[in-house]
């Protein structure tokens, strides 16, 4: 066995304490495995504690202080626990009460399970639910019950080895800063199995919760039915094709389809079981053409209208059309750009557009959505990345009646479109699919053909997106630390053939423009971004993923005198390219 001196005094230290301590046998024989089989996988799994990133804690499943484990679960649960205790002293009228949900992964329902001991031990009522159910019933279902928090136990559209702890607020909005510190800073005064107050599974303060939000959840969803009757009559006519990609979408989605009248609905049988393995959808990504290419094929053979695909929990959805007999996959951002538009228009045609509207995107979403809500007359507000920032400006204007919410979109298949759940929603959005489909079929058009009508009203926009990929662990952070680090200190002053002309670094909260040679604050918060604005009206945004060892480059190019469409997408679809590949050469060059 090789001798625990080969790490660092924290990796070190962690190790100790888990060999030394009250974690079983089961849990040291790994331990003892890793130190002779593979002591750098054992580093990994003990050089940290686990962290809090945009969506939360989301990490690897296995032994050790920087992975999840029913250890790490039940350490990051009496955190919670303490926080809210803190945060609720004494409460005399009311208990303390968590919602918890959990997706299809493996050790989900286990994961969920010691939450809710881990509650019920420190006196807090736990409504856990019996069955998977997506993350937009958690955020829903923490509102309609009156609870002071929720947990969803997910990790979205990661790869299989990965699980996630989300928490979230009364409000039904994940925690955001500085509370989610708070609630670190809670968890990090957890130490040992001995610091977590624990009950039994049959514990009087847990209760098993279901039937009842689900069907709260989807009578709420007729408020945002635009067109009722036309779905009703003639929702049949639309042909849907539909994959959960082994997740919890397949619970609500089509009740949900089927309440608004959308009843011509075929699966993709292959990926419908909720197996945490994911056998046919190895990456459950909806953003990644492999994950829908079983779907296309059944869309193809059966001449449908639309495929729908959702991630594990449900709170991503993305949407391939048949046009003129061949499947095209609706980006992120054209998906965000053509609801808001229905939804806007639709408002318009009933005259009921809010005079204080307003819509919320992330700094990386499509500038069309900003040209669209600006054609409405809406207030568009840029936030960062995550969608949390969203529902933070949703419970804010919730309060003060400065805006009413309309939508807010992320580029990477992330909508809300009402304001009874405070994340981005799957289920409701794939409803406003479907009857944005529908009434372009009734005018023999397809999604496709909106878009091109939005590109000859407003410019043509493209937009793409790269992962750089770098190893799990120290090293991988290192790595990209370094480049960031490059990136401020030494940008590039061309692009291609696109001079830099204002850089955003939301780490330093400043703007500088290169041609004044002014500085400017920015009012969001701090975070390890930075947006590059071109001299030919394109974008850069590059940033770190806060949940995978990856640097993420967002290139978005505009043109706005339309007058050969076609060809004009595809140059800007080059130019995209071309912007990706400067960036690329100086992030490898780095």
């Amino acid at each position: 066995m090789h001798s625990l001196d080969l790490f660092d005094t924290t990796t070190r230290e962690n190790i100790a304490a888990w060999l030394d301590g009250p974690y079983g046998e089961e849990t040291k024989n790994e331990i003892k495995r890793l130190l002779t089989e593979n002591p750098k996988e054992l580093e990994d799994c003990f050089f940290q504690r686990l962290s809090f990133g945009t969506g939360g804690i989301r990490a690897l499943m296995g032994v050790g202080t920087n992975r999840l484990n029913p250890f790490t679960i039940q350490f990051a649960t009496q955190g919670v626990a303490n926080y809210l205790k803190k945060i609720y002293p004494s409460p005399k009228d009311r208990s303390l009460k968590v919602l918890i949900g959990y997706d299809n992964r493996n050790n989900s329902s286990l994961f969920a399970t010691e939450c809710a001991r881990v509650l019920a031990g420190n006196g807090i009522k736990a409504f856990l639910f019996e069955e998977l159910r997506p993350t937009p019933l958690i955020s829903f279902g923490c509102r309609l019950l009156g609870c002071q928090g929720a947990i969803m136990i997910t990790a979205s559209h990661n790869p299989p080895a990965y699980n996630g702890f989300k928490v979230y607020g009364s409000d039904g909005g994940q925690v955001l800063p500085p509370y989610d510190q708070k609630i670190i800073d809670e968890v990090a005064l957890v130490r040992s199995p001995t610091d977590v107050k624990i009950a039994s599974f049959d514990h009087p303060l847990i209760e098993k919760i279901l039937a009842k939000l689900d069907r709260a959840y989807l009578d709420h969803l007729f408020s945002l039915n635009h067109w009722e009757r036309q779905n009703k009559k003639e929702g049949k006519q639309l042909k849907i094709i539909y994959t959960n990609l082994h997740g919890t979408g397949l619970t609500l989605l089509p009740q949900a389809l089927s309440d608004w009248g959308f009843t011509s609905i075929s699966y993709v049988e292959d990926q419908k079981s909720f197996d945490g393995n994911f056998p046919n959808a190895r990456v459950p990504n909806p953003e990644e053409p492999e994950a829908l290419k079983e779907g296309i094929q059944l869309l193809m053979h059966k001449k449908a209208d639309i495929l729908l695909a959702t991630d594990p929990d449900a709170d991503r959805i993305a949407a391939v059309i048949l046009h003129q007999e061949k499947p095209i996959i609706l980006s992120g951002n054209e998906l965000a750009s053509l609801l808001l538009y229905h939804i806007c228009s639709s408002l318009k045609e009933k005259q009921q557009l809010p005079a204080n509207g307003a819509v919320v995107k992330s700094i990386v979403t499509s500038e069309l959505f900003n040209a669209i809500a600006t054609g409405f007359g809406m207030n568009c507000f840029d936030v960062l990345t995550g969608f949390k920032y969203i529902s933070q400006l949703v419970e804010q204007w919730s309060q003060t009646q400065e805006y009413t919410f309309v939508l807010g979109a992320e580029e990477s298949y992330g909508y809300l479109a009402h304001t009874f759940a405070r994340d981005k929603d799957a289920i409701s959005t794939g409803c406003l699919i479907a009857e944005m489909a529908l009434r372009a079929k009734l005018e023999n058009k397809t999604l496709f053909d909106l878009l091109l009508q939005l590109y000859a009203e407003y410019g043509i926009y493209q937009e793409s997106v790269f992962s750089a990929i770098y190893p799990e662990g120290k090293e991988g952070m290192k790595q990209m630390d370094k480049i960031m680090t490059a990136l401020r200190k030494n940008p590039p002053r061309l692009f291609g053939n696109a001079e830099l002309l204002f850089l955003e670094d939301y780490l330093e909260s400043c703007a500088f423009d290169l041609i004044s040679k002014k500085t400017i604050s920015l009012s969001l918060p701090k975070s390890n971004v930075l947006r590059f604005w071109l001299d030919d009206n394109s974008k850069i945004v590059i940033r770190p993923s806060g949940t995978e060892p990856k640097i993420k480059i967002y290139v978005g190019v505009v043109e706005k005198n339309v007058f050969h469409i076609q060809e004009q997408i595809k140059m800007c679809k080059e130019r995209t390219q071309a912007l990706l590949q400067s960036v690329k050469s100086f992030l490898f060059k780095s």
